[in-house]
């Protein structure tokens, strides 16, 4: 027979082992819980485009004497072995995976290759901007979805003395990029269309706004620059107009023609004025 207080021992054993097992149970749980939250996690950069810089390590799967080490260079390419200079700025990773791997397919060197590439260091995540802008420098891209103005902000905006005009450079699909963007016309304009996305590596342009320049009987001689649409009484204007002695209707211009010969004009007051054009305000006959 059992007593009633071995019987009352055993039945607390019972519960603590339960209990320790209960709390085993969540434990494990937990663990596979991360593990599967792991496994399934979508793979991190997917959407990041190879730049410049940037340094990735490329595995073959089974074929370990394909593992290589390497920096995308200036002008978006690798050199891979078996298979040579392989162009890939620009790309997704899984893109220039699928590209690395038709390569050594297509080569006879590998029937079935499967090629994972690791971003082991970031450099080309960033864009350059440069010229007439209030912050010149690189700046990093935060997200895929980065465009011109978002760019420009970083940078402070472009400088008094900047053009409107935007010179946009990179690598895209593995090919030298190069666009000219008339900013302003994004807003003025509705251009939405022209606020186009950045990519890393890229280098973001703005030369100095054109100028005129004027001289002879203005009040205010000197260069200044030329304001969208800016027309000859317009360009005076912004000089202070004619002196005393002066007369609007003497205006002389010279200007360089497409073939850089120098052309003296007599222009209307309403016509417009040229990059580089040298305004002269003639005295008064009378």
């Amino acid at each position: 027979m059992i007593s009633a207080a071995t019987h009352k021992e055993a039945s607390s054993m019972t519960k603590a082992i339960n209990r320790l097992l209960a709390t085993l149970w969540l434990l494990l749980s937990a663990l596979s819980l991360t593990a599967t939250t792991a496994v399934a996690e979508p793979r991190t950069n997917v959407d990041y485009k190879l730049g410049q810089g940037d340094a990735i390590r490329i595995v073959v799967f089974q074929n370990p004497d394909l593992t290589l080490d390497s920096r995308v260079s200036e002008s978006g390419t690798i050199t891979y072995p078996l298979i040579g200079t392989v162009d890939i700025g620009g790309l997704s990773i899984e893109a220039a995976e699928k590209r690395i791997a038709q390569g050594l397919k297509d080569g006879g060197f590998v029937q079935k290759p499967q090629v994972n590439i690791i971003l082991i260091q970031v450099r080309g995540n960033q864009v350059s901007v440069l010229g007439q802008v209030n912050r010149p420098g690189r700046f990093p891209l935060e997200t895929a979805n980065n465009r011109i103005s978002d760019v420009l902000a970083m940078a402070g905006g472009i400088a008094p003395q900047g053009a409107d005009t935007i010179v946009m450079t990179g690598i895209r699909e593995g090919k030298p990029f190069r666009r000219e963007i008339d900013f302003p016309a994004i807003f003025i304009n509705n251009k939405s269309e022209d606020d186009v996305l950045v990519a890393g590596g890229d280098i973001l342009y703005i030369h100095r706004a054109p100028v005129f320049y004027i001289y002879g009987e203005a009040q205010r001689s000197g260069s200044y620059r030329i304001e969208r649409g800016m027309t000859v009484q317009q360009a005076l204007a912004q000089a202070g107009g004619p002196t005393l002695r002066g007369t609007e209707s003497r205006i002389r211009v010279n200007r360089r023609m497409p073939g850089g010969e120098i052309t003296k004009l007599s222009l209307e007051a309403h016509e417009p004025v040229l990059a580089d054009d040298v305004i002269y305000v003639r005295e008064s006959l009378f």
